[in-house]
């Protein structure tokens, strides 16, 4: 794959609301996920899959991919016994990998290396080291966006998942590196609660405000509610562009000045609107 087959890949990611995950060991269940409405999927050999099943979920993806699926693969961590033929059998495939725990910039350069600076990368911070870390992360070869691993850094913490004030501070210095490297705003981590009158509203809508631009999602159901939190309302695409439309040297829009980044601010709300 060359860096321009990888173009519409990184694109892709870099404008996700949502990306839903699905067992590497549930071949029966990558379809269903592929159309489940998704922005794309994340294909799990590492998490989901128990060390016995690593080597059969890994052959089952590959063949899943050799017939044309897109989707991209949440490899194996460096300095797991699965690590390298998970990297290969991505680069072989040419997909997207989300790198898991995140916290050294050498193992990004590392992924890069060993795929020719081929792959578009996700890397996902879930450790202290990697949140602390996040603005050399962000800045790594071949990385296209960051994601939350809320999960993972609440247990290293020994703090509640849900609390999203115990994990503001990360949360807001992932958004801060991803600006800073220019980057697409990151994707929050998953909510576990499924139920119709569950977290997922709140954690979205906190979510947003903090800068996020999308979210990692563990079932359909999750999508719906994801993609309206993340995709401006009527009301803001309706300012935007009443933004857009008064630019001058001097304008005021309901009775806020307008200048640059408002200008800059009202664009990305309709750039985001037109992802929706």
């Amino acid at each position: 794959m060359t860096a321009a087959d990888a173009t519409p890949y990184a694109a892709a990611l870099a404008a996700a609301r949502s990306l839903l995950f699905v067992p590497g060991n549930r071949a029966d269940r990558y379809a269903k996920a592929a159309a489940a409405g998704a922005d794309g999927v994340i294909v799990d050999l590492e998490d989901a899959v128990a060390p016995e099943s690593k080597d059969a979920a890994r052959d089952a993806v590959a063949g899943w991919l050799a017939g044309g699926a897109r989707a991209v693969v949440r490899i194996n961590p460096p300095g797991t016994e699965w690590h390298a033929a998970d990297l290969a059998m991505a680069a072989a495939h040419g997909v997207p990998v989300l790198l898991p725990k995140a916290e050294d910039p050498a193992d990004l350069a590392a992924v890069a290396d060993r795929t020719g600076g081929r792959l578009p990368v996700l890397a996902l911070v879930e450790t202290a080291a990697g949140v602390e870390n996040a603005a050399a992360l962000c800045r790594a070869p071949n990385v296209v966006r960051a994601a939350f691993g809320n999960i993972d850094l609440a247990a290293q913490l020994g703090v509640d998942p849900d609390d999203h004030q115990a994990l503001a501070y990360a949360r807001s210095r992932l958004v801060c590196a991803s600006a800073a490297a220019g980057l697409a705003p990151p994707l929050d981590g998953v909510t576990a609660g499924l139920a119709a009158d569950g977290p997922l509203p709140a954690d979205v809508a906190h979510a947003r405000r903090l800068g996020f631009g999308g979210k990692l999602c563990i079932h359909p159901r999750q999508l719906g509610a994801v993609h309206e939190g993340f995709t401006p309302s009527a009301d803001e695409q309706e300012w935007a562009r009443r933004v857009l439309a008064a630019e001058g040297p001097v304008t005021v829009v309901d009775g806020q000045m307008v200048d640059r980044p408002v200008l800059e601010r009202a664009r990305r709300v309709l750039a985001a609107a037109g992802r929706g």
